[in-house]
């Protein structure tokens, strides 16, 4: 897929907020500070498109963008920043939960989670949550740069393991580097892929 227009289309508080039209949203969601708008930007070839804070937990709204006048890609808020108060936070937010499980136009969630890290609690609830509920999704490992490849295979076949415990059958897994352009080609191809396939 090559991506020849991406703009902002709209921020929504609740999901009766967003686009009212026929566009499939492919969406994006993980803790705060995981890396989801270097993402975005990475994947449009649009530095900037998505605000990129230093600060966690700075994306507090269901944020639209419009590609290729076809689909839209959603920054969702970041969950479990300890930081923002516990009625903002709760595990998930009421507006994560709301637009994952109830928003029809969405098609397919990324679940994105630091590849540094061993597998996170809160990840886990978040991913058991999606399987309970049967919501189409699959994982892009960020932050790839910051690992030797060996320590790299070891963490995603960590993650692998640990889901294996629970789920017969693995989701998609994607790895990315937004700061090299790792990735970019095997999730637009596979974004392309669902889109087609509906």
């Amino acid at each position: 897929m090559h991506i020849i227009k991406a703009k902002f289309k709209c921020s929504s508080e609740r999901i009766s907020q967003v686009p009212k039209d026929a566009l499939r949203d492919i969406a994006f969601i993980g803790r705060s500070n995981v890396g989801k708008s270097s993402l975005v930007n990475m994947l449009t070839g649009i530095k900037g498109l998505a605000k990129v804070s230093g600060t966690p937990g700075k994306t507090r709204l269901i944020n639209h963008f419009s590609i290729n006048d076809s689909w839209y890609l959603v920054d969702l808020p970041g969950y479990g920043y300890a930081r923002v108060s516990k009625s903002t936070r709760g595990e998930f937010s009421k507006l994560i939960t709301d637009y994952v499980l109830k928003c029809e136009k969405m098609h397919f969630l990324f679940v994105l989670v630091d590849s540094r890290l061993e597998p996170q609690k809160i990840d886990l609830h978040f991913i058991e949550m999606l399987g309970e509920h049967g919501v189409p999704f699959g994982i892009i490992f960020t932050k790839a740069d910051k690992l030797s490849q060996a320590q790299l295979n070891r963490n995603v076949k960590n993650y692998r393991q640990r889901l294996s415990e629970q789920w017969e059958e693995l989701p998609p897994m994607f790895v990315s580097s937004s700061e090299k352009g790792v990735g970019r080609d095997e999730i637009l191809t596979f974004i392309n892929e669902c889109l087609d396939n509906c």
